[in-house]
């Protein structure tokens, strides 16, 4: 790997057409799309966390910059419906890990929100950040940005739809568009391992972004 001092010999012997098209080559790095992804199982190398992976390494084959936030890493406290998010900075108040969360989704043109199927709505962790997303309704800082669905449930697709209709009311309302799902059938952990259709399904979905 090349150090900094031998970086700056390259540079100071490389013509100028050499130098332009690195300075290219790092402007594009740098606009690379990100794709952000906030896993809300509990479970890591579970099947939601392994359905999310294969969505960012397709979005990674197109281009995109990606990152993957375990929600249970963090501790979120429940909206308090303060309303203090409504006026002035659009501030949530309340100090937990969620400001560390914030910036990251503000950065990211695709959002992957990943979870289990509990009680036929998300996980209560990811239950706590969506309700937590409420300084972005008076901010518009999701506005226009992209957001997919991932979630591996027991029974199955049929048992979502309660969880599907809660997500694109939520994206509709925040502004976010609803680029696609994958509903998956399966329990036990790791169980996804043996269905490479739907970890097909899940790298199709991250390419076709």
């Amino acid at each position: 790997m090349l150090g900094l001092r031998n970086i700056s010999i390259f540079l100071k012997k490389s013509t100028p057409e050499v130098v332009k098209r690195l300075d290219t080559a790092a402007e594009i790095y740098r606009n690379r799309m990100q794709i952000t992804a906030l896993v809300g199982s509990p479970r890591r190398r579970g099947n939601t966390d392994l359905l999310v992976d294969q969505v960012l390494l397709g979005a990674e084959s197109r281009g995109y910059s990606g990152e993957k936030i375990y929600l249970y890493d963090y501790h979120i406290s429940p909206c308090l419906d303060c309303r203090g998010c409504k006026t002035g900075s659009f501030d949530c108040h309340l100090e937990d890990g969620m400001p560390e969360i914030y910036p990251r989704l503000e950065k990211a043109d695709v959002i992957v929100f990943g979870t289990p199927v509990y009680w036929y709505g998300p996980t209560a962790k990811m239950k706590l950040l969506i309700d937590r997303l409420r300084p972005f309704i008076a901010s518009k800082r999701l506005l226009a940005k992209r957001g997919i669905l991932v979630s591996p449930s027991e029974e199955g697709p049929g048992c979502c739809s309660p969880m599907v209709d809660m997500f694109r009311m939520s994206f509709h309302y925040l502004g976010i568009e609803l680029a696609g799902s994958l509903l998956a059938k399966a329990y036990e952990r790791g169980d996804i391992r043996s269905q490479p259709e739907e970890l097909r399904r899940a790298w199709e979905l991250g390419a076709s972004l």
